[in-house]
């Protein structure tokens, strides 16, 4: 029975609801401008802070309504701003009010509004184009659909402080990448702007830094041109250093922080500078400190993680700054068991940005750890570290896998926590775990742990070779992502160095001939150095050099001779001669090279090079195949000798090169043994 009743009340409900709106909306239509003027007006104020309302209006058409009062010519100034503030105020309601506000093609009408000679109505236009471009559903490229517009806005940018705040927000919500900064850049954003930083209003200046902070980053020609400017006689960076003094809004400091953080970083000023090491980086320590609410906290670690990221002058002065290293630890401390009992809003204030703390700790601890051994042995000591990293390796949060990634591998580095934390705490295993139908950007990172953890000298090794990463690893190696390609290739190849011949096996049947190829003819020379590192750990000691030849030896051989004809740099020739080296160490791979008068060609060829590396590397080939001690040494020596090599020898043993000298005497007198 109750069933039945329920569904009427609630269309009832509905209804009145419906209905009480609709009034608002059947009041736009009036023929008397007055009437449509207060319709309008009360429509603003019954909206505000009334989420229902909104929708409600939206959905009984009061948008195509506004926008159409809002172009008429024939409507008042004051009509069209009062049209213009309702339509601000519909765009502050949900992302569902402002998807529909796009869809009836608000912002074109909003943008033509703003070449009207009225200056309020241009800051009610600009007030709600600022609301739609700040919300995440609206694509920020609208804004550069006309090339005019945003001459028109930098042109605007001098009317009144209401513009100078709103355009610069607009700019700085509507600059993704480097496309946005350029087209920025070269409609003059840095001159109009620069002297709004000393604005008598504090919204514009915290805009206009907004602004500087968002152009600057990771784009060298802004951040060159900002360190020369200057306002009022005083260059910006001097002004950034000022705004981020301790007497100054959080907001502020933290901004120009990021502000000269990013002219840093893109090399327009040093990292020794006194504004960076004296200034900017303990400013961006105190961020994140306990006194600073959780946002600030987690903006300040991870501005200061990409300060650090490439210095270890300033990763080591971070890490002594105010114990950074055990304030860091706090991070992992949220939710609080204590905020749970108090304050329930707390709470999941604290839930929400626990996760971005936690992402924003291990971001700061990877770039703290990247090259200093002393730094990683504070990290690793500090309380339940390698717990948290092992942890924060299985969130749900792709950010935060991504981020303990990135430290773990950045202590990956240390031989030292190699051999004792990474094997207390079997941290191969999570990585493995990590490693299966990971996004990419997590695999590229856990893959190049892996190539660090699978280091001869690495107790981790054993067992994941038994966890069949050579599988894992082939298959890296046929990624379209040339980083996986890399990492795939050169995990392979620290796993071959001094192995036991059926680990050597394994990969080459897990790689297969034609993937060996496919990587030797690769257009990237990164993955053709760490293949041929592979193949020259693969033939490596007598009998593992006879077996692999004996079975890959027709392929290999072919390898070799496509890379010495092609067009490839010094150092790829370099290490193809020092595995021609190694197949010539073998007791029978070595009569491959003596079979194949086209390498022996070549082999001679390079000895008379004009590089005197592969001079050497041409020469290690020749010692190994005359070598006395050897069986068919003599039949080796005379073929040698009627091709010339001797009389290349005795050219050889009067080098300048001392090593060159040496190993040519030394081949000689295999001859006279």
């Amino acid at each position: 029975m109750a069933c039945v009743l329920e569904a009427p009340l609630r269309m009832s409900v509905l209804s009145e609801v419906t209905a009480s709106s609709r009034h608002y909306v059947d009041r736009l239509f009036d023929l008397d401008p007055q009437k449509v003027l207060q319709g309008v007006i009360d429509m603003k104020n019954a909206v505000i802070g009334n989420n229902k309302q909104k929708a409600n209006l939206i959905v009984l058409g009061a948008v195509p309504r506004l926008l159409y009062l809002l172009q008429q010519e024939t409507s008042s100034a004051e009509l069209r701003t009062e049209c213009a503030v309702v339509l601000g105020s519909l765009a502050m309601g949900t992302e569902n009010n402002v998807k529909s506000l796009l869809d009836c093609h608000i912002i074109p009408a909003l943008l033509q509004g703003l070449l009207s000679p009225d200056l309020k109505f241009i800051e009610a236009c600009l007030r709600c184009l600022r609301t739609i471009f700040i919300s995440p559903v609206t694509p920020e490229d609208l804004l550069y659909t006309d090339a005019t517009v945003i001459s028109h806005l930098m042109a605007l940018l001098s009317r009144s402080r209401y513009t100078q705040e709103y355009i610069c927000q607009i700019f700085s919500h509507c600059c993704k990448g480097p496309d946005h900064q350029t087209i920025l850049f070269n409609h003059g954003a840095v001159q109009n702007i620069a002297h709004l930083l000393v604005s008598t209003s504090y919204k514009v200046r915290m805009q206009a830094l907004k602004c500087f902070s968002v152009l600057a980053f990771e784009n060298p020609q802004v951040s060159v041109t900002l360190v020369n400017v200057s306002v009022d006689g005083e260059l910006l960076p001097q002004i950034f250093v000022k705004m981020l003094q301790r007497d100054k809004p959080i907001e502020m400091q933290l901004t120009s922080a990021k502000c000269l953080t990013s002219m840093c970083r893109a090399g327009a000023i040093r990292t020794d500078d006194s504004c960076i090491v004296l200034k900017t980086l303990p400013c961006l320590v105190r961020m994140c400190s306990k006194e600073r609410l959780l946002e600030e906290r987690v903006e300040g670690a991870e501005t200061l993680a990409y300060l650090i990221e490439t210095d270890v002058e300033l990763q080591r002065i971070a890490s002594i700054t105010d114990h950074l290293i055990v304030m860091l630890a706090d991070y992992f401390k949220y939710p609080s068991s204590v905020s749970a009992i108090t304050d329930i809003k707390r709470l999941d204030h604290d839930l929400k940005h626990a996760h971005e703390l936690r992402q924003a700790a291990f971001k700061l601890y990877a770039s703290l750890g990247a090259n200093d051994e002393d730094i990683r042995k504070k990290i690793i000591e500090t309380e339940n570290m390698m717990d948290r990293i092992v942890n924060g390796l299985s969130e749900s949060s792709i950010k935060v896998r991504l981020a303990a990634v990135r430290c773990l591998h950045s202590l990956s580095r240390s031989v030292q926590q190699l051999r004792t934390s990474f094997q207390d705490h079997a941290v191969w295993k999570p990585l493995m775990k990590v490693l299966q139908n990971a996004p990419n950007e997590i695999l590229v990172v856990a893959s190049s742990t892996l190539c660090n953890l699978l280091l001869e000298f690495s107790p981790s090794k054993e067992p994941i070779l038994e966890s069949g990463a050579i599988e894992l690893l082939c298959s890296l190696t046929q990624s379209e992502n040339l980083a996986l390609r890399v990492n795939g290739i050169w995990a392979l190849m620290n796993m071959a160095f001094q192995a036991e011949q059926k680990i050597k096996s394994d990969i080459l049947r897990g790689l297969s001939t034609e993937q060996l190829f496919q990587l030797l003819s690769d257009s990237d020379v990164n993955v053709l150095m760490k293949t041929l590192g592979l193949l020259r750990n693969l033939l490596s000691t007598r009998p593992h050099i006879d077996h692999i030849m004996s079975t890959h030896g027709k392929q290999i051989m072919q390898a070799v001779t496509l890379i010495l004809e092609g067009e490839h740099n010094i150092e790829v020739k370099e290490q193809t001669l020092c595995i021609l080296a190694n197949i010539a160490d073998g007791t029978t791979a070595k009569e491959l090279i003596m079979t194949n008068d086209d390498i022996l060609q070549k082999i001679k060829y390079y000895m008379s090079h004009s590089n005197a590396k592969l001079q050497l590397a041409a020469m290690f080939c020749i010692s190994n195949l005359i070598w006395n001690e050897e069986e068919g040494s003599q039949e080796r020596q005379d073929k040698l000798r009627d091709m010339g090599i001797v009389d290349i020898l005795h050219k050889l043993s009067q080098s300048s090169d001392p090593n060159l000298c040496d190993k040519a005497k030394t081949a000689l007198q295999q001859y006279l043994a």
